[in-house]
């Protein structure tokens, strides 16, 4: 299982742990990530996706789910979070 937000493409970072002698042992820096449903209003429907925290604050930021994905690049999103931005905005045009 991939260590990556469905949203925003954040993934692990490596660094160094630095002792108090200055000794360096390489170490992974992991996103905080969570499982959460979240709604979209023009579809009426939720969806369960993997993101960081800092995603979930971005999403409330920018006025919701679909506000969200309206702006996002699609070059940062998941396969199944691009799915469900193309859904939204033919439901939008649509409508």
């Amino acid at each position: 299982m991939a260590r990556r937000c469905e949203l925003t493409g954040k993934g692990p970072m490596s660094g160094n742990n630095v002792s108090h002698a200055k000794n360096r042992t390489r170490r992974r820096f992991l996103p905080n990530l969570n499982d959460v449903s979240l709604m979209s209003e023009t579809l009426g429907r939720t969806f369960k996706l993997k993101i960081s925290a800092a995603a979930l604050r971005s999403v409330d930021h920018r006025g919701g789910f679909d506000a969200f994905m309206a702006k996002a690049k699609d070059e940062e999103l998941s396969a199944t979070a691009l799915k469900i931005k193309k859904d939204i905005a033919k439901a939008q045009a649509a409508a």
